[in-house]
Parts: C-alpha cells; structure tokens; sequence
C-alpha cells in the first residue's frame, strides 16, 4: 500500500459490524473488566490492550497503527507534544553516568531539556557538528548511550549524513533517535536508516489546522516498548482521543497539502535566493543550502518550511518591514494551512559548531493560500526592507567637508 493509501485507511476497532468511513472518537477513564480475575491481570496485557483511559482508547489506538505503518515501526506511543516525545526518548534510555550526543542544531527547547535537566540528572551531554560523521566518531565513548539528531537541523536546515552517523552509533552500542517532524515519513523514513527512535510533532503536518498538540515517538525494535510504556505510565502522560481523531482526520488530507505546500515553497525560496537583500535561502531541496546532496539521496521530497538569511545591511530591519503583512501571520509553529512567519535568532544556541551568519534569521511557513497573494505579501515585506536599508545606509553616509 503506498503512504497516501495509508493516510486514509485507518485500522478499524472491533465494533459489533458498526463501520463508518468517520473516525470513531472513544473517550474514557476507566475501562471496566468481565470479572475480578481479568482485572488482577491487566497488567500483563500487551501494549495494544485497554487497562485505563490514559493508556489508550480505540481512537488512539488507530492512530498509533496507522502511524507505525506509516514509518515502518513497530509502535508507536502518542505523546502531549513533539517536544514530550523527545523528552520521552531520552528519559527511557538515559540514566546518571551515560553520556548523550545531541545535534548542535536541535530544536532549542530540547537542548534546553538537556543542558538543565539531563545534567541535573547526571548525564554527561556533549554537542556535535551535524554535518560532520566524522565529529561523532571523535567524541562517542563507551558511556554513550544515546545519539539524537534532527534532520533538517531546527531554523538553519542543516541535512544530517543519517546512515553513516547510525553505523557509528550502533558500533559503539549507542541508540540513535531521530525528529523527522520537518519532513514527516512522506518524505523520509529515519527507520529504514537505522534510527531507533523516530520523534514527530503531529501539532504540525499531522493535524494540519494549527488547533491541537500532539507528538509521537514510533519505535524499530520492540525491546523499547516496555521501557517507555512503562515511563510514560509511571509519569501519568497521556492525550485526549479528541486530538487523536482530529490527527486522523488531518493525516487523510496530509499528502495533498504537503505536495501542494511544498511546491509552493520551493518556488518562492528561489525567488528570494535572486532578492538583493538576501544574503542567502536555507532550503535543503536549493543547491548550497548545507547538506543537500544528503537530502538529494536519502530524502524523496520537500517540505514548505524554510529559512532566509538578510544581509547584514538587511538585517536589523526585518521586524520593522514584517508590519502590515496581509497574507502571512506572525507566530510561532508551523504546518498549518495558514502561512507564518517567525524571526530567529540564532547565535547563543550553537556550541559545536559556532553559527558565523546573521544573529537572526526569518523562517517562513508556507500554507495554502493562493500562491499569487504570498508572492504580493512577500514582495510588499522586501520592498520596506530594502527601504529601511537604503534609509538607514543615507542616514549613516557623512559626506566629507568640502574645502572653502
């Protein structure tokens, strides 16, 4: 079955001959048992079985499977966020005396997450050069015990050499986890690569409206689905089967607006490349941007996220120039069918390999409006821009005195 059957055809629940092509939405807290004995033994159900409403319902339970199809899993556990599925990963395998290596581009709340937490908890934690294989195998030890990466790196879109920094990892017993959210398994299946862990914020392409939370963390190997079951249990992580069912109904559409997106994308991020106060696009799927002959071999499709670095002449107007935007919101997130746009900045957030562009960048998020209206938005915003520049560059200008 290809992916975009798998969007839509969601595993149906057992339910007495009662089908219907809308997603069933199955709330509970308590699950009830046949007797006494059944329920002494619910904790020897296996991981698809029902115990409690915050462990699962048949509604989550779709959703689940349908998403192990989908990356090639062997589970998948939902979570409150993208961000609780990375926490979740490293939190299952990581104990005081391990060593992790995370990705100098991550996400930054996740490296918040580990340089506050994770070191509070005893765990050593290094940074590596995402672009570099070669910087993994420097510093992996035998006290590793975790490697997370995440491919496009958050803002600057760095695409990471997976199969070669898998193989380094899994020599040294080291687990390998991956956020795949830029893509989604559409586009790129970290499993296949040998990543262990695959994290995804379903908040973004999986929902699809931007009116919902919601992560995943989808496992290769079953020995992880006992350790995280048993961690997201003990930490009373659950989520509402109404998200859950608004994820399905989302991911029936996801191919289609990520097609449509993407493509929307990519011509508008060769269109800024050419704008004089463009300094230079970061869109894996744009020749130049770092990483793109990884993302040309091991990827089979873009995304319409993307970032765009000014000038430095441009720079310190791009917030004044973001004002009066009709098309384009302001805001954080992405993914949804309205496009956003978020400055970033970036320096103070790399340590392995130090950022040497502008301090902040401006991240675009295309959604679905139609294309004509962005490309006028976008137009409008550099048209201030390069107003303020040439202000601010006559402002600046003090002639020489003229001799009398």
């Amino acid at each position: 079955m290809q992916d975009t059957s798998r969007c839509i055809l969601h595993p149906q629940p057992e339910t007495d001959g009662f089908r219907t092509l809308a997603v069933p939405v199955y709330r509970a807290s308590t699950i009830v048992f046949p007797d006494a004995a059944a329920f002494a033994a619910r904790g020897d159900l296996a991981p698809d079985g029902y115990t409690y409403g915050l462990h699962g319902t048949p509604t989550t339970r779709m959703l689940e499977r349908s998403l192990s199809d989908l990356q090639g899993g062997v589970w998948t556990f939902l979570t409150p966020s993208g961000q609780a599925a990375v926490v979740l990963a490293m939190l299952a395998v990581l104990s005081a005396g391990d060593t992790v290596l995370i990705a100098d581009t991550v996400y930054p709340p996740v490296r918040q997450f580990a340089d506050l937490d994770l070191v509070r908890m005893g765990v050593t934690v290094r940074y590596f050069d995402p672009l570099s294989p070669e910087d993994v195998a420097r510093q992996i030890d035998a006290r590793t015990r975790l490697v997370w990466c995440e491919s496009p790196g958050s803002n600057t879109m760095e695409v990471m050499d997976l199969p070669a920094i898998t193989a380094i990892a899994h020599r040294h017993g080291a687990l390998v986890g991956c956020d795949n959210t830029w893509a989604t398994a559409l586009n790129f299946k970290p499993l296949r690569h040998g990543v262990d862990f695959v994290a995804e914020a379903l908040t973004k392409f999986h929902g699809g409206h931007a009116d919902l939370l919601m992560g995943a963390l989808t496992l290769r190997d079953e020995a992880l689905i006992l350790p995280l079951r048993n961690l997201i249990g003990r930490l009373g992580s659950g989520v509402s089967p109404d998200d859950a069912a608004l994820v399905l109904r989302g991911m029936e559409t996801m191919p289609l607006r990520l097609a449509h997106a993407s493509a929307v994308a990519l011509r508008l991020a060769t269109r800024l490349a050419g704008h004089p106060a463009v300094h230079r696009v970061l869109h894996p799927a744009l020749p130049g941007s770092p990483g793109h002959d990884v993302w040309l071999r091991d990827f089979t499709g873009s995304s319409p996220l993307f970032s765009v670095e000014f000038t430095p002449e441009a720079t310190p107007h791009v917030g004044a120039a973001l004002h009066g935007l009709q098309i384009f919101a302001i805001g954080a997130s992405w993914g949804g069918t309205r496009s956003l746009l978020a400055p970033q900045p970036i320096t103070g957030t790399r340590t392995a390999r130090p950022w040497q562009g502008a301090a902040q960048i401006l991240r675009f998020s295309i959604g679905l409006e139609a294309e004509d209206d962005l490309t006028r938005d976008i137009d409008r915003f550099l048209d201030k821009l390069t107003v303020a520049s040439a202000d601010a560059r006559g402002a600046n200008h003090h002639p020489s005195p003229q001799p009398t």
